[in-house]
């Protein structure tokens, strides 16, 4: 690995570091190359501004949460339920540190990567959690009376606008401060409540033991 490759995956460690803790609107450049002890004019050798690194950074998360989900899914030896608690867990440890502040940055200030995100979250649940339920109703843990499209649809749908911050600032404000749940914690109560619905009297008992 060459000492620019290293280099710039601690750049976009610094930078990811302190997106996640500051937002992107109060992060600058300033501060993640001295955040890095280097200059901000060899930052921006690497990087040519704020948005690339931000854009930079996300691709990482991508790259990181679509092998680790893969991997899950692929493995024959993990029990259905296993492979939903599993999978889980991946996409929460890679989103629960994107708070709302953050996502309402993206909308804002980074909008087609805000989408391009939106569109990854979307699409990973589509295909990776549509080959989920297919293999939980080939064995016979997945009801199959329902349309697994919309359920997948159903799943995508609920994440989606339960992170997004102007979908939540629609509801009345004693509904929003009840809404005190982390990215993670969204991501497993949605798909516990849909799985709960769609899972046979079997596979129910073992998520819940999973």
């Amino acid at each position: 690995m060459s000492k620019k490759t290293i280099s710039e995956g601690k750049i976009l460690d610094a930078a990811y570091r302190l997106f996640l803790g500051k937002g992107y609107r109060h992060t600058t450049m300033n501060e993640i190359a001295l955040d890095l002890g280097m200059s901000k004019k060899t930052l921006y050798k690497y990087y040519p501004g704020k948005m690339e690194l931000l854009s930079a950074s996300f691709e990482v998360l991508k790259t990181k949460m679509t092998a680790k989900v893969e991997a899950i899914l692929e493995n024959k030896y993990i029990p259905f339920p296993l492979k939903l608690k599993s999978t889980l867990t991946v996409i929460a440890t890679h989103l629960a540190p994107i708070n709302p502040e953050l996502f309402e940055d993206l909308r804002e200030y980074a909008p087609e990567i805000w989408e391009d995100l939106r569109l990854y979250i979307n699409e990973s649940a589509y295909e990776r959690f549509q080959k989920l339920i297919e293999q939980g109703v080939a064995q016979g843990l997945v009801n199959s009376k329902f349309n697994i499209n919309m359920v997948v649809m159903l799943y995508a749908a609920a994440v989606q606008s339960l992170l997004d911050p102007k979908f939540r600032s629609q509801f009345p404000e004693s509904t929003q401060k009840g809404m005190k749940l982390s990215p993670s914690e969204v991501y497993d109560q949605a798909i516990t409540i849909i799985y709960n619905g769609i899972l046979t009297e079997e596979a129910r008992n073992e998520f819940t033991n999973a």
